[in-house]
């Protein structure tokens, strides 16, 4: 079984892009904006949706919103004293849409992202989100853990496959929700030609991966890595039932 490695993928912090969307370099903030808005727009997108706004005028606030931050460069030297990329973004969503009018987000319209914004997907998460008792906060909240989770899998899929374990961690990712009884060890390794022993240490290992990755991807988001441990306890609060 091959040596756990560090991850392989160079993942820049989210203040490292937000500094770099401010910048001076027109093509290298665009393309920072683009990736910021590939991340975080169906987190956002929800929130504009549960403020009320149709699908269609959701899609288009969410896209005006990050051609705003282009437009009137409202990154450019901002720090990451700001404290939790999370709350940042939410504010500034919530300033943008007290701000906006027709004719202003029509002049908006032209500078759009070259980011394809998914709203049928969006649209077919947002169904399993219950209608009432939850308020755009609460929601935003629970689509950013979500969204942050689904990055987490994405890199470790990436890292896993990038390493030629790409089998294994499609064999071993039920370990990572704890559901351990979706399948026993001894039927994962038959298929594997491994002994079940050695899956078992493979499914703590890809536990542990999965962990520090959490870990960095949230640490990612902070000023301040002490505050990880609080950020996880709320992420864990925004996914409770």
């Amino acid at each position: 079984m091959q040596k756990e490695t560090s991850s392989t993928l160079f993942v820049p912090t989210r203040w490292t892009l937000v500094r770099a969307a401010g910048g001076a370099d027109g093509t290298a903030s665009r393309r920072a904006l683009e990736e910021l808005c590939r991340t975080y727009w169906l987190p956002l997108y929800g929130y504009v949706r549960r403020r009320g706004h149709r699908p269609h005028d959701a899609e288009d606030l969410t896209q005006g919103f990050f051609a705003r931050l282009l437009r009137l460069r409202s990154l450019e030297g901002l720090q990451s004293e700001r404290g939790r990329f999370r709350a940042f973004l939410l504010a500034s969503m919530k300033h943008y849409l007290s701000d906006e009018r027709d004719k202003q987000w029509a002049a908006c319209r032209d500078e759009r992202l070259n980011v394809t914004l998914d709203a049928e997907a969006a649209e077919q998460k947002l169904r399993h989100e219950p209608t009432e008792g939850i308020s755009p906060e609460r929601l935003f909240a629970r689509q950013w853990a979500l969204t942050l989770l689904e990055t987490v899998v994405e890199r470790l899929s990436a890292e896993y496959h990038a390493s030629g374990r790409g089998m294994l961690f499609d064999a071993l990712r039920f370990v990572i929700a704890g559901d351990e009884g979706a399948e026993p060890y001894a039927v994962v390794a038959g298929r594997l030609g491994s002994s079940e022993e050695a899956v078992r240490v493979a499914a703590h290992r890809l536990r542990k991966r999965y962990r520090a990755i959490l870990h960095e991807e949230i640490a990612q988001t902070l000023d301040d890595p002490a505050d990880v441990a609080d950020e996880l306890r709320e992420l864990r609060r925004s996914l409770a039932p």
